[in-house]
């Protein structure tokens, strides 16, 4: 064993489910739960929904301020999917939560047939969204984007922080039609109350500029794109980063914008399989409006992915910090 393996912490059980907050990083908890609490006191009409997961879902704060509002409906997501299309349909605007690995591989039909294709009000807020838990290819939501995007008149939203999370239930909650956000819950990291940040539905923003790449990115990986991006900064490449909250529909004319630089390797970053997420969005919106950047993808492989600590993962699989920094650099 060699001084550099000895030197780092010896990894548990609980890193399987810890925070994707790096150490001494701000944090909030919570930032879902609080929000819809705060948002219901003037909105009567919202309930929360959940299918036995109110507790890792940060719902039940929710459950707590509004009990007569919180509609626990057991392990049945397909119930729960049918019951909020239900409930919209009264003029109620359902949030439901779950997992997102049960929301869309369990629930798929009833999201399409029930709510979508009805253009109902229901707000599905799907926590442990990509490589955040190290419990293996059952809980790890590496597709959900992949399905979701096929699914017409849905709106996908992929969070990127506490404060893009706190913004954004507002946001998809004066929408008129049906929501998949993807969910961070627990201690959040607060990063974009640095870069004057505001959420706008259907909005790419752009956090720093840079001359030699841009990075694309939704979702924890805009905070990963970030913290890359200053260390390649000490070695004198410049890096923009541009965040795409809104998956669907997404901000063509921002990305278009920022691609057709001249002189940009262009990068989209993602919590997500390489197939059929932001990345292929991106790449298909590029080709059909002829502009032609070098491109890369920095993205979940397409794979059955392994369990385990997810530091760890998140190196093996190319998503952490330090592996992003040495792609870019093969590439430059």
């Amino acid at each position: 064993m060699n001084a550099t393996t000895e030197k780092k912490p010896r990894l548990t059980t609980s890193a399987m489910i810890a925070s994707i907050a790096n150490e001494g990083q701000k944090v909030k908890a919570a930032p879902f739960g609080k929000a819809l609490v705060e948002l219901a006191q003037t909105h009567p009409d919202i309930v929360g929904m959940t299918a036995d997961l109110g507790k890792y879902t940060d719902l039940h704060l929710f459950g707590q301020a509004y009990p007569e509002r919180y509609f626990q409906m057991g392990m049945a997501e397909q119930l729960l999917m049918a019951a909020a299309g239900g409930m919209a349909k009264t003029g109620l605007i359902p949030f439901a939560t779950t997992y997102a690995v049960f929301a869309t591989r369990r629930a798929y039909d009833f999201i399409h047939q029930v709510i979508a294709e009805e253009d109902l009000n229901v707000k599905i807020c799907a926590a442990l969204p990509g490589l955040t838990t190290g419990y293996g290819p059952s809980h790890q939501a590496t597709e959900d984007i992949a399905m979701m995007r096929g699914i017409p008149g849905l709106t996908i939203v992929d969070p990127c922080d506490a404060l893009d999370t706190e913004q954004a239930v507002p946001a998809i909650a004066l929408h008129k039609g049906p929501v998949y956000m993807r969910l961070l819950r627990g201690n959040v990291p607060l990063v974009l109350d640095e870069y004057d940040y505001k959420f706008e539905l259907g909005k790419a923003k752009m956090l720093r500029d840079g001359r030699g790449v841009l990075i694309i990115s939704s979702g924890l990986m805009t905070m990963r794109a970030l913290e890359t991006a200053a260390r390649l900064q000490t070695d004198s490449i410049d890096v923009a980063v541009l965040h795409v909250p809104t998956i669907k529909p997404l901000d063509e004319a921002t990305i278009l914008r920022e691609a057709a630089k001249p002189g940009r390797l262009v990068i989209v970053a993602e919590n997500h399989s390489v197939v059929g997420g932001l990345g292929e969005a991106v790449a298909s919106l590029l080709l059909r409006s002829r502009v032609t950047p070098a491109f890369r993808q920095i993205a979940l492989p397409d794979a059955f992915l392994d369990a385990g600590a997810l530091p760890t993962l998140h190196d093996r699989y190319g998503i952490s910090t330090e592996a992003m920094v040495q792609s870019i650099k093969s590439w430059l």
